[in-house]
C-alpha cells in the first residue's frame, strides 16, 4: 500500500515516541524516516529495526561516551542518538572525518549527514564497510547495500554527486515494518475511560428518542 510522505512522518513520530524516546528525538526520527523514503529507500524498515532494538530503555549505554577520537559507547550505538549528535556537532567535520564504532542500522544516520551537508553547503559521505553514500542535503547517491550493523562508520566531506536517486513523493513501506511502526504508535494512544467514552461519538447516557 502506498502512503504520502506526511503519513510516513506522522506514523514514524508516534512510533518512536511509543518506543520510549523523547518527543524531540521522535520528531527527528520521523523527519529522517521521511527523508529516506523521499530518496526511494524504505525508511520504515530501518526505523522498525531501531525501535525493536529497545535502545530507549537504556540510552546511556547506546550513546558515545565522548567526542574525542572515535565515537563509541558501552554497547551498540543507537543511530537516532548518533544522528542527533552528528547534527549538533556538524562543525567537527571541518577538522576531519568523524569516525563512529559499533552502530546499529547505520542507514538511519544518512538523513543527519544530509543536514550536515546543507549546513556546510557541500557533499558529505557516509561509509560503512563496502557501503558508501554521498549526499548534498537534498539528494542521495548510495553505493552497495547498507549493513544492518556496522563496526565502523565514517562521516566526512566528499566529492560531487554524479547519479543521485530519483526523488519520490510517496512511499510503499514493507508491510511487516509498517505493522511494527503502527504497533509502537498505538502505545501513545490513551486508554479509553468512562468519561472519554461518554464525551465521544454516540448518545452516551442521553436519550434523544
Amino acid at each position: 500500500m502506498s502512503f504520502s510522505l506526511n503519513e510516513i512522518e506522522a506514523t514514524a513520530k508516534r512510533a518512536t515516541r511509543g518506543a520510549g524516546y523523547a518527543w524531540g528525538i521522535s520528531e527527528e526520527a520521523a523527519k529522517a524516516t521521511r527523508w529516506l523514503c523521499a530518496q526511494g529507500l524504505d525508511g520504515t524498515v530501518e526505523l522498525s529495526r531501531v525501535l525493536e532494538g529497545e535502545f530507549a530503555g537504556s540510552l546511556e549505554d547506546h550513546v558515545p561516551a565522548g567526542l574525542d577520537g572515535d565515537w563509541v559507547g558501552r554497547k551498540d550505538l543507537c543511530p537516532l542518538m548518533v544522528g542527533a549528535l552528528l547534527s549538533d556537532c556538524a562543525h567537527m567535520l571541518l577538522a576531519g572525518p568523524i569516525r563512529i564504532r559499533q552502530v546499529s542500522s547505520p542507514m538511519m544516520i544518512l538523513p543527519f549527514a544530509a543536514y550536515a551537508a546543507r549546513m556546510h553547503n557541500t557533499v558529505v559521505s557516509v561509509t560503512a564497510g563496502d557501503f558508501k553514500a554521498l549526499t548534498d542535503g537534498a539528494r542521495l547517491m548510495p553505493r552497495n547495500d547498507c549493513p544492518v550493523r556496522a563496526d565502523h562508520v565514517e562521516v566526512a566531506f566528499s566529492d560531487l554527486l554524479i547519479e543521485p536517486c530519483s526523488r519520490q513523493t510517496r512511499a510503499t513501506p514493507d508491510p511487516a515494518a509498517w505493522t511494527i511502526l503502527n504497533r509502537f504508535a498505538h502505545l501513545t494512544y490513551a486508554p479509553a475511560t468512562e468519561e472519554s467514552r461518554l464525551l465521544g461519538a454516540g448518545a452516551g447516557l442521553s436519550d434523544n428518542d
